[in-house]
């Protein structure tokens, strides 16, 4: 006998009305049968697939002649059936009829129900359509396979802005186990860059819009320092597919990252040579209108010297191995000048021994030198290619301004990079480049730069010694 209400129920079992409207309320589609191939619960969601109310499903026996076509209707219903006996769940695809004559293919999902003396009493299946249950797969192994191990970044975020799952690629990013990353606020995690990062997923969460890609620079916390990279980062809101809301609350927010500190670091370095040569391309056209050939050097490194050092010494070398001061110039400070000649009287600068310029007169090549606050104690110079040890933690402004006046340099100096002025395979002088504080150290592209500047140099000393020579 057919039931008269919209889901099958036995008469007077208890909680039959909230079995149905249970039922009722899932996303799936369900039908139930019993022992006999006798389908016993239909709910909304069949029917919304199939078009056959639970009044007109309920009570039939299997789907011939209605929601399956003869040639297949027994199978169909065979191969239902068989979940009675076999462990587990069983997954189907079948070809089923609506009530206005459509075919739709549904994948089903079908278990074996045991009565109270536990002998097979029938089925239930679960089944939807299957463009729309492959699509369900296909975004799950998606996200499983994002928070695997993709070759990005993968965090999802709370509301609170705390990660709630990350991959390992993440993890590895950040230098933590996933687990003690999990939970905690961002500012624990992240130092510089923390309030970009916050910024851009409060967006995403109060409007939901994506925004374009961006570079982040972040400082890295972990037991070993500050790491500082760059994360080219996306975001997306997460919503839950079952939310009916038009505006419905957000589960948090999805943060892909890719690391292109590399990348960018290159493309910076190269954005600075491609200036750097510019500029001493200028530089050499505006030394090649003086006839003078110090006057020559003079506007060359005047030229070069903006942006990239705060000091400038030339001082040409004598028969007797000593330095004389020639040309000097500044830039950035609070008293720029121009590179000019210094009048000197030929007379020797005293370096103490074991100057930085000292050592590039006597052996050819690139010197560096730094202040207390980052050299190596009990070494005044350092080759170029080298990285000088931290000094004392306590060293100040004053010992830097001591160091700086001991070194015959600039209170302001910090570092130095000595060169030797080579040409026609003679040591005619040395080029010193000076920084301050606020400018970083000269690194292997900066003295590499400053060679080039210094073959430029030399070549016009030479062609000034040779002039006097010939008048002589």
């Amino acid at each position: 006998m057919r039931d008269t209400t919209d889901t099958a129920s036995v008469p007077e079992v208890p909680g039959v009305d909230l079995l149905a409207a249970l039922l009722d309320g899932m996303d799936a589609a369900l039908c139930a049968l019993d022992a006999t191939g006798t389908i016993t619960h239909w709910n909304r969601e069949a029917e919304r697939i199939l078009g056959w109310s639970a009044r007109e499903a309920v009570g039939r026996r299997g789907f011939d002649g209605w929601a399956a076509r003869s040639a297949d209707a027994e199978e169909i219903l065979a191969r239902l059936m068989c979940a009675m006996s076999a462990p587990g769940r069983q997954v189907h695809e079948f070809a089923l009829l609506r009530k206005d004559g459509g075919r739709v293919l549904v994948r089903t999902q079908t278990t074996g129900v045991r009565g109270a003396d536990e002998r097979p009493a029938g089925v239930y299946c679960a089944f939807g359509e299957t463009h729309v249950q492959i699509d369900l797969e296909r975004s799950l192994a998606l996200g499983e396979a994002l928070l695997a191990d993709a070759a990005w970044g993968v965090v999802l975020v709370d509301p609170d802005l705390r990660p709630a799952v990350l991959n390992g690629h993440a993890a590895r990013a950040f230098g933590a186990p996933r687990a003690t990353l999990l939970g905690r606020p961002l500012g624990d995690l992240v130092g510089q860059g923390v309030d970009e990062l916050e910024s851009a997923l409060l967006h995403v969460l109060a409007t939901g819009g994506a925004p374009e890609p961006a570079d982040v620079w972040v400082t890295l916390r972990g037991p070993h320092g500050e790491r500082r990279r760059c994360w080219r980062c996306g975001f997306v809101r997460l919503a839950s597919p079952f939310a009916e809301a038009d505006d419905p609350v957000p589960l948090g927010a999805g943060w892909i990252f890719q690391d292109v500190t590399d990348a960018r670091r290159a493309a910076r370095d190269a954005d600075r040579l491609t200036l750097r040569f510019a500029r001493l391309h200028r530089a050499c056209a505006a030394a090649a209108e003086c006839e003078d050939p110090e006057r020559a050097a003079a506007a060359l490194l005047d030229t070069v010297l903006t942006g990239y050092a705060d000091h400038v010494l030339v001082d040409r070398a004598t028969p007797d191995g000593r330095l004389v001061r020639i040309l000097a110039g500044q830039s950035g400070t609070a008293s720029p000048g121009p590179v000019a000649t210094v009048s000197s009287g030929g007379i020797p600068t005293r370096y103490p021994a074991a100057h930085p310029a000292l050592l590039a007169l006597a052996h050819p090549a690139p010197a560096r030198a730094e202040a207390p606050v980052a050299a190596t104690p009990g070494r005044s110079g350092t080759p170029a290619s080298g990285t000088p040890a931290p000094g004392p933690p306590g060293a100040s402004t004053a010992d830097a301004s001591r160091w700086a006046a001991d070194h015959l340099w600039p209170a302001d100096t910090v570092r130095a990079l000595c060169l030797p002025l080579r040409a026609g395979g003679r040591t005619l002088g040395v080029l010193t480049f000076l920084r301050a504080a606020f400018r970083p150290a000269f690194c292997r592209e900066d003295t590499a730069y400053a060679e080039t500047v210094a073959a430029q140099v030399a070549a016009r000393l030479a062609a000034g010694t040779a002039a006097r020579t010939d008048e002589t």
